[in-house]
């Protein structure tokens, strides 16, 4: 089996929900050289744009995501061992702190970004959903001096409107120039991240980790 086919393979196993097949296609990948980065990235993160797409256009629902979640898990079982010895000794992209916002208990989202920082070298701090504000900078002035990324998510409109404090929070604290700032979730929009104040957004978790790495260079 080439390459690709592995790749789409997969891609394929999380568009489907497929547990199993995200396992083998896992350990497939190992056994034919691929590495653990590329794995994840040219086929989970893939897959799970394509689940994004379809649950934007109301033609998957939330079990389907959740399964779909699920399978990018059982993958990253086999994957992130290795990962982790590739990365042995390297210096890490940096700290990311990712949360849900208050007021906000959604967290496939926030899972799903959780796993692809981590993937990409992130150092995860993972403070779960409901987050208050007053803890997010609490966490920040704990890690001033580190490279710090604060990934927030929001699927409802009421608990977007705290990103807003957030990043007034940071400037009254002194911690803006510490830490950079990108939020998600469905509300969240690049007018939004311009209006506040706050550094980026990303449409899907892959695009999260790309536009992540980027912000920390």
């Amino acid at each position: 089996m080439g390459k690709q086919e592995i790749l789409d393979k997969l891609k394929d196993a999380i568009v489907n929900q497929d547990i199993e097949g995200a396992k083998k296609g896992a350990q497939e990948a190992l056994d034919s050289g691929i590495g653990p980065f590329e794995a994840i990235n040219s086929g989970l993160a893939e897959g799970m744009k394509i689940v994004g797409d379809k649950f934007e256009a109301a033609e998957l629902y939330l079990p389907q995501i959740m399964m779909s979640s699920k399978a990018m898990n059982a993958a990253m079982e086999i994957l992130t061992p290795e990962l982790e010895k590739e990365m042995e000794g390297e210096e890490g992209v940096g700290l990311a702190i990712t949360y849900v916002q208050e007021g906000d208990i959604h967290d496939i989202g926030h899972r799903l970004v959780s796993t692809m920082l981590g993937a990409n070298g992130f150092e995860i701090l993972d403070l779960g959903v409901d987050v208050a504000n007053e803890n997010l900078i609490e966490e920040v002035a704990k890690h001033k001096g580190k490279k710090v990324i604060l990934v927030g998510s929001a699927l409802m409109t009421t608990s977007m409107l705290s990103q807003k404090e957030t990043i007034e929070m940071l400037e009254d604290e002194g911690l803006r120039d510490k830490v950079k700032v990108m939020f998600g979730g469905a509300p969240v929009s690049q007018e939004w991240i311009e209006e506040i104040g706050a550094d980026a957004t990303a449409e899907n978790a892959a695009e999260a980790a790309r536009t992540a790495l980027k912000l920390m260079k």
